[in-house]
């Protein structure tokens, strides 16, 4: 197995094979211990995307660690108000690979996932993001590759604290949900 970092670039190969890692994290909800633990667990991480309900310490890490504030991307919650971060994103990976990515709220994702699979069809998409309901999940639905990396702070599945890792190569998709050691939130 080769695992080497490749200056200047996003990327490193891994298997041969070029892939991206992506960390997805969700309802940080004003918890900053647990987002700074994730970021500084994964400096090698080519993209960050966290999903909403976080936006005041998204703002402090990015000022704390401005290194990595580049790798960034936010979609704004529920529970950010007054937030200009666009509701959703469209992400291009590499040839092959693109990311919807919303915190949910706005597409049912608390009964079914249906409107966000066709919302990321009708975006050209092969994965789909989101948040907002504090349970993680990772499915292939219809095409799609869905993830739900919990909260980061307060899961409401009996879970730790979790985060998602996205590899994404030419050769396919690999999703993940990482658990936190701890499972309180204090």
């Amino acid at each position: 197995e080769i695992r080497l970092s490749l200056v200047g670039s996003e990327m490193c190969i891994r298997d041969r094979e070029v892939t991206m890692r992506i960390i997805v994290l969700s309802d940080t909800h004003q918890y900053y211990r647990n987002f700074e633990t994730i970021v500084l667990r994964h400096p090698d991480a080519d993209m960050f995307i966290h999903l909403g309900d976080g936006e005041s310490e998204y703002q402090l890490l990015c000022r704390n660690m401005p290194e990595v504030a580049d790798k960034f991307r936010y979609i704004k919650g529920n529970c950010d108000y007054g937030s200009e971060a666009p509701l959703t994103q469209t992400i291009d990976l590499m040839p092959g690979h693109r990311v919807f990515a919303t915190h949910g709220h706005r597409y049912r994702v608390n009964s079914t996932l249906d409107y966000l699979e066709q919302a990321a069809l009708e975006e050209g998409c092969d994965i789909a993001l989101y948040g907002h309901t504090h349970v993680s999940q990772c499915t292939y639905e219809n095409g799609i590759y869905v993830m739900n990396p919990g909260s980061a702070s307060c899961p409401r599945d009996g879970n730790p604290p979790s985060y998602g890792i996205l590899d994404v190569s030419s050769a396919g998709v690999m999703t993940n949900v990482v658990f936190l050691e701890t499972k309180t939130r204090f």
